[in-house]
C-alpha cells in the first residue's frame, strides 16, 4: 500500500509537471517536476505520501525502463561504428576524472583517500534526463549530442563498480586491483551477453506469437512493458550489471522495430506511444523524487559545521569532471574548443547519481563520512544543472520558440484545412454528411470553442446514426480530405525546415484519425 500511494503520487506530480511546463514553455519540465517535489516535501501531510526513497527499488522500477527505452531509440549500427569512442568515454575518461576528482577531494576536503574516491566514484554517472533539461530549446552539436547520449547510456555501469571498488578500499584499507578489474569484466561482458540472449528470447517469443493465430495485441504489449523489468532482475540476480543488460536488450528490440514495421504495425505503433508515454511520465518523476530527495536530505545536516567543507568539496568534484571533460574530449575525441566546452559541461549529473549516494549507509561509513558524501553530491548535482542551464544560454544556437512555432504551424495548419474543404464542396454528399464532415474538419484548425463543442456534443446524443450509404460517402470524404491535407504538408514542409518536427506530428495526426476513420472505435 506504501508503494502503490507513492506511485500515485509521484505519477500525479510528474502529470502536473508536464502540464505547466506546456504553460511555461521557456522552462524545462524537469525544472518544474524538482520545484514540485520540493514543495511536496516541504507540506508533512504529501511528504508522507512518499515512502522511505530506496536506491534498489529506484534503480529496479524507474532508471531501468528509462534506459531500456532510451536503447530503443539508438540504432545498434550506430553503437558498433563508434564502440571504441564510447569505450573511452565510459571507461579511459571515466577512470582518469575518478582520479583527478578523488585526489581533488582529498586535498580540498583533508579527507581520507578511501572516502574522497567514494565520492568521486558516484560522480562518474551523468544522466541523460538532466542533460536534456538543460539544453531544452538549444541547438547541440550532433556529434557532441551523440558522444552524451552513449556515455550516459553506459556510464552507470562503471560508476557502480567504481564505487564498489571504493567502498572495499575502505573497509579493507586497500585496493585489491585484480578484484575490481575481474568485478568489471564479470558485470559488464556479462550484463552485455545477459541482455543480448534475454532479448533475443523475447523477440524471438514474440515474432513466433505475430506469425500465429495466438497472437494479441494486449499480451504483448504487457510483454513489452515488462521486458526491462525482467531483464534487470535476472541480470542483477546473477551479480551482472542489469544497467548495461537493459541497454543492450533497448538495442536488440530497437533492431526488431525495424524489421517488423509492416509484419505488426499495430503493435509497433502502440508500443511506441507506450514507451513515449511512460519515458515522459517517469523522466518528470525522476526530478520530482530529486526535489523530495534534496529536501529530506539537507534536513539537520544544512547548517551544521561541515556545511563549507562539503560545498568546497562538491565544486572540487565538479571541477575536476569538467577539467578532464574538457581535455579528453578536445584530446582524444578531436572536438573543436566550442564542442569540447558543450560536451564538459553537458555531463550533467541526476538522479542516479543521488541513488548511488543513497546506497551507502551511516552504520558503514560513520555519520560524518556519510554526510559529507550526501551533501557534496547535493551540491555537483546543482551545480552541473544550473552552470550548464546558464552557460548554454549563451554559447548554443536557439531553436524557434515554441511560441513562434505554434502560430506558424497553426498558420500552416489553417491553410491545409482550407485546402481540404475546397475538395469537400466539390464532392456530392448528403447535407447531414456534408456538415458533420466539415465540423470535424474544422475542429483541425482548433477554431472551435469549448462551450459550441459542448452543445454539438449534447446535439448529437439525439441524432440518428449514419446509413450504410452515407457512411460510405462520409469515409470517401475523410479520405480524398486527408490526403489534400498530406499532399499539402509533403509540399509546406520542403519550406519550413526549422518547424519540421511540428510538421511531422501534424501529418502523424492526420494519419492518425484517417486509421479511425477506417476502423471506427465505435463499430459494434
Amino acid at each position: 500500500m506504501e508503494l502503490m500511494n507513492s506511485a500515485f503520487t509521484l505519477a500525479l506530480a510528474s502529470a502536473i509537471s508536464i502540464i505547466i511546463a506546456q504553460a511555461l514553455s521557456r522552462i524545462s519540465v524537469n525544472y518544474i517536476s524538482m520545484i514540485i517535489g520540493i514543495i511536496i516535501a516541504l507540506i508533512p501531510l504529501l511528504n508522507d505520501q512518499v515512502a522511505p526513497f530506496d536506491s534498489h527499488v529506484f534503480m529496479e522500477l524507474i532508471v531501468a525502463p528509462l534506459l531500456f527505452f532510451e536503447g530503443q531509440k539508438t540504432h545498434i549500427h550506430n553503437i558498433r561504428k563508434n564502440i571504441y569512442r564510447i569505450l573511452g568515454i565510459t571507461v579511459i575518461m571515466v577512470v582518469i576524472a575518478l582520479i583527478v576528482g578523488g585526489f581533488a577531494a582529498a586535498w580540498i576536503g583533508s579527507l581520507s583517500l578511501p572516502i574522497a574516491f567514494i565520492i568521486s566514484s558516484i560522480s562518474t554517472p551523468t544522466d541523460a534526463t538532466a542533460t536534456q533539461s538543460v539544453t531544452e530549446g538549444l541547438r547541440v552539436p550532433r556529434r557532441v549530442n551523440a558522444s552524451l547520449k552513449a556515455e550516459s547510456l553506459f556510464n552507470d555501469a562503471s560508476g557502480i563498480i567504481l564505487l564498489n571498488m571504493a567502498l572495499l578500499w575502505f573497509t579493507n584499507g586497500y585496493i585489491n586491483y585484480g578484484q575490481t578489474i575481474f568485478q568489471f569484466l564479470y558485470a559488464s561482458i556479462g550484463g552485455a551477453l545477459a541482455g543480448l540472449i534475454l532479448a533475443w528470447v523475447i523477440v524471438i517469443f514474440r515474432q513466433f506469437l505475430v506469425r500465429t493465430r495466438f497472437n494479441s495485441l494486449n499480451a504483448q504489449n504487457i510483454l513489452y512493458i515488462f521486458t526491462p523489468f525482467i531483464i534487470y532482475i535476472i541480470a542483477e540476480h546473477f551479480k551482472f550489471s542489469g544497467i548495461i543488460a537493459v541497454v543492450v536488450a533497448g538495442l536488440i528490440h530497437n533492431a526488431e522495430t525495424q524489421e517488423s514495421l509492416l509484419i505488426n504495425s499495430r503493435q509497433i505503433h502502440m508500443g511506441i506511444d507506450l514507451r513515449d508515454l511512460i519515458s515522459e511520465i517517469f523522466n518528470s518523476m525522476v526530478f520530482v523524487i530529486l526535489g523530495i530527495m534534496m529536501v529530506r536530505i539537507s534536513r539537520n545536516r544544512l547548517f551544521n559545521h561541515a556545511a563549507g567543507t562539503w560545498f568546497l568539496v562538491g565544486l572540487a568534484i565538479y571541477l575536476a569532471n569538467v577539467i578532464v571533460r574538457y581535455f579528453y574530449s578536445l584530446l582524444m575525441l578531436k572536438f573543436n574548443n566550442r564542442e569540447a566546452v558543450v560536451f564538459a559541461l553537458g555531463g550533467v549529473h541526476g538522479a542516479v547519481t543521488l541513488a548511488l549516494a543513497l546506497t551507502l549507509s551511516a552504520s558503514t561509513l560513520g555519520s560524518s563520512n556519510y554526510n559529507m558524501v550526501i551533501m557534496s553530491e547535493g551540491v555537483l548535482i546543482l551545480l552541473s544543472m544550473l552552470v550548464a542551464t546558464i552557460i548554454f544560454q549563451f554559447i548554443l544556437p536557439h531553436l524557434p520558440s515554441e511560441h513562434e512555432a505554434l502560430k506558424a504551424v497553426n498558420k500552416i495548419r489553417s491553410e491545409m484545412v482550407k485546402q481540404a474543404l475546397v475538395e469537400i464542396h466539390h464532392m456530392y454528399l448528403p447535407a447531414r454528411v456534408r456538415r458533420y464532415v466539415i465540423y470535424m474538419l474544422l475542429t483541425q484548425k482548433r477554431s472551435i470553442s469549448t462551450r459550441e463543442s459542448l452543445k454539438t456534443l449534447i446535439k448529437s446524443l439525439n441524432q440518428p446514426t449514419f446509413t450504410d450509404q452515407e457512411e460510405y460517402l462520409m469515409r470517401l470524404a475523410f479520405f480524398r480530405a486527408f490526403a489534400i491535407e498530406r499532399n499539402y504538408l509533403e509540399t509546406i514542409s520542403q519550406k519550413n525546415k526549422e518547424y519540421e518536427d511540428y510538421l511531422r506530428d501534424l501529418y502523424d495526426n492526420i494519419l492518425l484519425a484517417q486509421s479511425l476513420i477506417i476502423e471506427p472505435y465505435d463499430e459494434d
